[in-house]
C-alpha cells in the first residue's frame, strides 16, 4: 500500500501503522514515515 503523502501528524502516524502492518520493525517504520514526510515539507509550508 502507498503511503500517505503529508507532513502532518495524522499523515506520519498512518503511514507508521502501514509500515508496521507489513511487518517492518516499528523503528524502521518511524524512520520511513518521518522521511516521507521530509520530502514532502516543502509542499505543506505555507
Amino acid at each position: 500500500m502507498p503511503l500517505i503523502r503529508g507532513c502532518s501528524r495524522e499523515a506520519v502516524s498512518k503511514n507508521i501503522k502501514t509500515e508496521v502492518k507489513a511487518g517492518k520493525p516499528r523503528k524502521q517504520a518511524v524512520a520511513i514515515a518521518l522521511s516521507t514526510a521530509r520530502k514532502n515539507a516543502g509542499k505543506c509550508a505555507a
